[in-house]
């Protein structure tokens, strides 16, 4: 016996609401996807900012909540401000820093796949062709990367764009159709 379990249709304010946040993330998407370099580094810059004002909790903390870590949590503290002033002040190039290390854990993680497709003995052949071609590719990309730091963010502006972009449109969806996903009993 089958039976189909639907929960009733959101209401009219939630659906609005979806409608109008995806079509933010639509409109926010399309922007990402016209510059990607520079997204990523209003990205950096975002976090930058979010980590100072964290610092300057954390020594607001320190200096007016009594414990015995007051002041490895104003050093610390002092170390998240420094740091995150340091990046305000050169966003492109601790953006380039950041995907230089990014691409180099890709090219070690490429590496890797490459040596343990050609060792891994006890994996059917198309398994390890599979491994190798995939770690190439990532020992390819990686290099590309780390050559031309701007293609690297542009990579990962465009990848952040799209998935931003099918998001938004799912939720514009979602808001269309009403409904909750609906549980199938069989």
């Amino acid at each position: 016996m089958s039976s189909s379990l639907s929960e009733p249709k959101s209401p009219g304010w939630l659906r609005a609401a979806q409608i109008g946040l995806g079509i933010i993330a639509v409109i926010i998407s399309i922007f990402v996807l016209a510059s990607p370099a520079s997204s990523i580094v209003s990205i950096v810059i975002s976090v930058a900012i979010i980590l100072l004002i964290v610092g300057i909790e954390k020594v607001l903390s320190g200096i007016f909540i009594p414990s015995k870590s007051r002041w490895g949590t104003i050093g610390l503290g002092i170390i998240v401000i420094i740091l995150s002033i340091i990046v305000l002040s050169f966003p492109v190039g601790t953006t380039e820093f950041l995907i230089i290390l990014l691409a180099i854990a890709f090219l070690i993680d490429g590496i890797a796949r490459v040596i343990h497709g050609i060792a891994d003995k006890t994996s059917r052949s198309w398994s390890r062709m599979f491994r190798i071609a995939a770690g190439v590719i990532a020992i390819v990309l990686a290099l590309v990367i780390i050559a031309s730091p701007v293609i690297g963010a542009a990579l990962v502006g465009i990848l952040l764009g799209i998935a931003l972009l099918i998001i938004g449109i799912e939720i514009i969806a979602r808001g269309i159709s009403g409904r909750k996903i609906s549980l199938t009993r069989s």
